[in-house]
């Protein structure tokens, strides 16, 4: 079987038995959106890319003055559903994902992704843009990169019944993602195979 790029789904980490230890307890306790955070300055810092978590929409309705040199809000509200968690530049391609962890070690409940965040990625992705999700496994300590046109499909299949996909599906559809020291969650290796080589995925 082929493999965009050469990368396998189930990508073997190619360092030391003790380095691979390094790693696995660096990333203990941290939460998939603290470790993109982190993966994403070091991104900047090294003008890699330019990608951020979005902020999230809200209206403010009330503001308490405690002292002229804070302001606490105290009363707000969504002004509409959000998209997905993160965007931005790389490559001079649009860039625009969404990440989801799940403590489950068998499946991933398809409930978690939203109807109107997948409306967003088909729109993303229409205009050439590159868009997919992040999926964490925190029990297995795995992430996996799953293209857009691949959990498409999977996410309509609820109106067949479909309620989750399994563990062992998303190793077959999603690409493993390698940690790292300092890109803890080096997602871009992966866009890298996808995207930018002459086997990686063509946008329609």
């Amino acid at each position: 079987m082929k493999y965009p790029g050469g990368i396998r789904r189930k990508q073997t980490i190619k360092n030391s038995s003790n380095s691979v230890h390094v790693n696995n307890l660096m990333n203990r306790g941290m939460s998939l959106e603290e470790d993109i955070n982190i993966t994403n300055t070091f991104y900047l810092e090294m003008n890699r890319a330019n990608i951020h978590k979005k902020p999230t929409p809200i209206q403010i309705v009330n503001v308490h003055y405690p002292k002229r040199s804070a302001a606490v809000i105290t009363e707000a509200y969504f002004q509409r559903s959000s998209t997905t968690d993160y965007n931005g530049v790389y490559k001079g391609k649009y860039i625009d994902f969404e990440v989801k962890e799940t403590k489950n070690k068998t499946l991933f409940p398809l409930a978690n992704i939203h109807e109107h965040q997948m409306a967003h990625m088909e729109s993303i992705h229409h205009h050439g843009g590159i868009t997919f999700i992040i999926i964490r496994f925190t029990v297995h300590d795995e992430n996996y990169l799953i293209p857009f046109e691949k959990i498409s499909s999977i996410w309509k299949d609820q109106k067949n019944g479909a309620k989750s996909i399994t563990y062992e599906n998303i190793k077959e559809i999603g690409y493993s993602i390698p940690f790292s020291y300092q890109a803890r969650v080096d997602y871009l290796a992966i866009v890298d195979a996808l995207y930018f080589s002459n086997g990686g995925i063509k946008n329609e």
